[in-house]
């Protein structure tokens, strides 16, 4: 058996609704509840390590992106904006911002004349990597109160509703 768990900001609401609605079963309140108040401190933290190395959390999404597709840090500006889930009108924007800033370049497609590809500059990749293993640092001290064992289960559950979600 559980320990009982403490209780938050997701229990006073739902004890409200259940005072002034008592007819509706407020119950997937509580999980979804949690989750957007989670993504929203998650949030916080995540911008704070970002700003500590001069980037945005979209900034940081471009860079590493780029980072994981493999030397040589190369991507269709396609590639990006579907990975990124963002339109194009918005991704051109940003590389345009990424560009002045000299973390990526624009070099033409080698397999298509009318087209350019995005690469991480060197100074993109210096600043990946180092912003990079900060972020991990910090997610694994974001997670550390929860045991291993808590952990996997959060991480199943999200994914089993990621998925439907997705589907």
């Amino acid at each position: 058996m559980n320990p009982p768990r403490p209780t938050d900001a997701v229990d006073q609401i739902l004890a409200q609704w259940q005072e002034h609605r008592p007819d509706l079963d407020t119950r997937a309140m509580g999980p979804l509840g949690r989750l957007k108040r989670v993504a929203a401190l998650l949030d916080r933290e995540l911008r704070t390590t970002f700003s500590s190395f001069d980037l945005s959390p979209w900034e940081f999404d471009v860079l590493a992106t780029l980072r994981r597709s493999g030397p040589p840090y190369r991507l269709a500006p396609t590639a990006l904006f579907s990975a990124l889930m963002v339109s194009s009108g918005t991704m051109t924007h940003r590389l345009h911002g990424l560009e002045h800033r000299g973390w990526v370049k624009r070099s033409p497609n080698p397999d298509d004349a009318r087209s350019l590809m995005v690469e991480l500059s060197p100074l993109g990749l210096e600043r990946i990597d180092a912003a990079l293993a900060a972020h991990v640092a910090n997610l694994e001290r974001l997670l550390a109160p929860l045991p291993a064992a808590e952990r996997d289960a959060l991480d199943h559950a999200l994914s089993l509703l990621l998925n439907r979600l997705e589907a």
